[in-house]
């Protein structure tokens, strides 16, 4: 949903009962909601439903504006509102994961299966949904690693107040009465809470104050490129020169993934001959490079998350539920050549 839309969704909702809400609140309101996107997002591990929890916040908080006293600030408001959505959308729900998280690496003679429902699995976000577009470089660089796709996975360990009080003291740097205050809890649960996501953290091996990479620079803009070509090319062996050894390949919906250069170029070789003469699209998702990838025929079959290091590519994460996945990253149901560039993303 675009901000116009989930600006119209307020709208909506409101226009029946109260008339529609119009004016400097609602301006108020829409200039927390990238934050509060990425906020849920990190909570729920889904974009679709981090943005009908936002819609909801943006509701619940016009419904309730003018008793708003300002005794607090309104983005502080405004999260209490957003947690307390989350909160309640977690209650009775399983964990989202990664397919890594469920199972050991499949074979490339393993069946690939059935694919199993949304709610399995953490989803990509566009980075322009839920990172905003200036600010603290250094903000910025945590901001960016605290949506990975590696570390929304660490956070669904965590119970859901837990993950709060997280997200709230260390990506988003709140001090501990700020998040008791917004918890209706006291300094030291808040504490207390978040030694024990710290730990939780810590047993998986991913936090998002980890050493974070810098923006892009020329060399792996170069290993874009070089990705690119190969795969565009469907070159095994440019393929090779470009991929870690020990990288992975993944395909939500479905459990099976795989472990290795190896198993990855056979799996290409084999049942995954028919990404022969796709295009890739640049696009940004979970602070990474992505694309959006076009099979020979021109219909979309998935979106490539991309992790680098070392100077090669180390995670293929490829999400094919294109129907809703390609909107929400702006792309066509159909690749375009000239209108939409297969150039390398910036």
């Amino acid at each position: 949903m675009s901000e116009a839309a989930a600006g119209d969704g307020v709208a909506a909702a409101e226009g029946a009962g109260r008339g529609a809400p119009q004016g400097e609140p609602v301006d108020r309101l829409e200039a927390h909601r990238t934050e509060l996107t990425g906020y849920c997002y990190r909570m729920l591990g889904s974009a679709f439903e981090a943005e009908d929890a936002v819609q909801e916040t943006m509701v619940r908080a016009w419904r309730s504006y003018d008793r708003f006293e300002g005794r607090a600030s309104l983005r502080s408001w405004l999260y209490r509102i957003a947690t307390n959505v989350c909160l309640d959308l977690l209650k009775g729900s399983r964990r989202r994961a990664r397919p890594m998280d469920l199972a050991s690496p499949s074979s490339v003679d393993s069946p690939i299966g059935t694919g199993l429902p949304e709610t399995t699995w953490i989803g990509p976000v566009p980075d322009q949904r839920v990172l905003a577009s200036a600010g603290d470089p250094a903000e910025t660089a945590v901001a960016r690693e605290s949506i990975r796709l590696a570390f929304i996975s660490a956070l669904q360990r965590l119970a859901p107040r837990q993950r709060a009080v997280l997200i709230l003291r260390e990506v988003l740097s709140w001090s501990a009465s700020e998040v008791a205050e917004l918890l209706g809890s006291s300094v030291a649960s808040v504490n207390s809470a978040l030694q024990r996501a710290r730990a939780t953290l810590a047993a998986s091996g991913d936090h998002a104050a980890d050493a974070a990479p810098p923006p892009l620079d020329d060399a792996q803009q170069a290993l874009l490129r070089r990705y690119v070509d190969a795969f565009e090319r469907f070159d095994m062996d440019a393929l090779t020169a470009v991929l870690h050894e020990d990288s992975t390949l993944s395909m939500p919906p479905y459990a099976l993934w795989l472990h290795g250069r190896a198993d990855i170029l056979k799996w290409l070789r084999g049942p995954g001959e028919g990404c022969a003469g796709s295009h890739l699209v640049p696009v940004r998702a979970n602070g990474r490079p992505a694309f959006g990838q076009y099979r020979a025929d021109g219909l979309p079959w998935a979106i490539q998350v991309i992790e680098t290091a070392g100077g090669r590519v180390t995670a293929l994460q490829s999400f094919l539920d294109t129907e809703r996945l390609f909107p929400l990253f702006g792309l066509p149901l159909r690749y375009g050549g000239d209108g939409v560039s297969s150039a390398s993303a910036s």
